[in-house]
């Protein structure tokens, strides 16, 4: 997974929890594509209006803390974002992002080095280049990217059991 992308910047805050990526109130409705308008909808109504694929989130520490919702990363992913870039991420967040297929990359520096609607160049387990420069990140575990390569869990298994 040593591809590079260039994509636009949407800068979120600290404690961004799944009840702002996702409010409970939406989860009734009957598909992923269903909820998707409303993503981000506490903080900031417009935003998923405003995504387009290929754009990644910046945000600060402790994204996804809250309930562990499914949704919540099914949702970004189905926004067409590219990947997610933070100060941490909450645990379990974390895993179902993995499980669903959606990249997210640690760093505790790129947030300041950014505004929204920057570009920037992501070059996968390598770094984050910026107007002001170059930001390392951590390679994610071979098993990690296999799964996020095939687009989840479920599609990673599938694929490893001959069954697509």
């Amino acid at each position: 997974m040593s591809e590079k992308f260039t994509a636009k910047v949407w800068v979120l805050g600290d404690d961004i929890d799944t009840d702002i990526i996702i409010p409970t109130e939406y989860l009734a409705l009957k598909t992923v594509e269903d909820m998707k308008p409303y993503a981000f909808s506490p903080l900031r109504p417009e935003l998923a209006g405003q995504i387009q694929p290929g754009d990644i989130i910046v945000a600060g520490k402790n994204f996804g803390c809250g309930s562990s919702r499914e949704q919540a990363p099914e949702i970004i992913k189905a926004l067409g974002i590219r990947c997610v870039v933070a100060k941490s991420f909450a645990r379990i967040f974390f895993r179902n992002a993995i499980n669903n297929g959606l990249l997210l990359i640690e760093n505790p520096n790129i947030q300041e080095a950014v505004k929204e609607g920057d570009q920037v160049e992501v070059e996968i387990n390598h770094c984050i280049r910026t107007a002001d420069g170059e930001f390392p990140i951590a390679s994610l575990p071979q098993n990690l990217v296999d799964i996020i390569n095939a687009g989840g869990l479920v599609k990673a298994m599938r694929k490893r059991n001959g069954l697509d």
